[in-house]
């Protein structure tokens, strides 16, 4: 039987942490908060329900790209499995919800994003957004003048269409 999947819009409670295994696959722990929030039409005011938090965890190179990209605070859209993790912690057993992620993605609700597609060649996801980070970092952005010549998406008035070739 398949784990159930979670697909919803959350916000991260603290900045994502990224560490690496012993054999080098980045991970990265996301701790999510997901409530029900409804206008009060008497009141004409915001009121909070009930709140699920969740830890999220990503791997390898998405891991890497949602610590470079995410922060506390952000609302964000994800999806992913819903799992129990145990643990014995002095004598006594603990078990919390968690989510494997598998996507996740700021939410334009409320903020605007540049994206960059990551090509297999940087550095096979492993270590590949440091040097966008440190571009980042000294005010930099570098965008390409040219899409990648195998990108599907990109716009070729040459051959005739300005549009996806679907």
């Amino acid at each position: 039987m398949a784990l159930p999947t979670l697909t919803g819009v959350g916000r991260l409670t603290a900045d994502p942490e990224l560490r690496f295994t012993p054999n080098g696959k980045a991970v990265a722990s996301v701790p999510l908060a997901f409530n029900s929030r409804k206008l009060n039409r008497q009141t004409n005011e915001w009121e909070d329900g009930d709140v699920l938090y969740v830890r999220g965890s990503a791997w390898e190179r998405l891991a890497e790209n949602l610590v470079e990209t995410l922060a506390k605070g952000m609302e964000v859209m994800v999806s992913g499995e819903l799992r129990t993790e145990s643990w014995e912690k002095d004598g006594q057993k603990h078990e919390r919800t968690a989510l494997l992620i598998r996507s996740i993605a700021p939410s334009l609700a409320f903020a605007t994003a540049v994206v960059s597609k990551v090509t297999s060649g940087q550095n096979g996801g492993q270590g590949g957004g440091q040097a966008r980070g440190q571009a980042r970092g000294q005010g930099q952005q570098t965008r390409p003048t040219q899409p990648p010549a195998d990108d599907p998406w990109a716009i070729d008035n040459a051959k005739g269409y300005s549009e996806p070739p679907f």
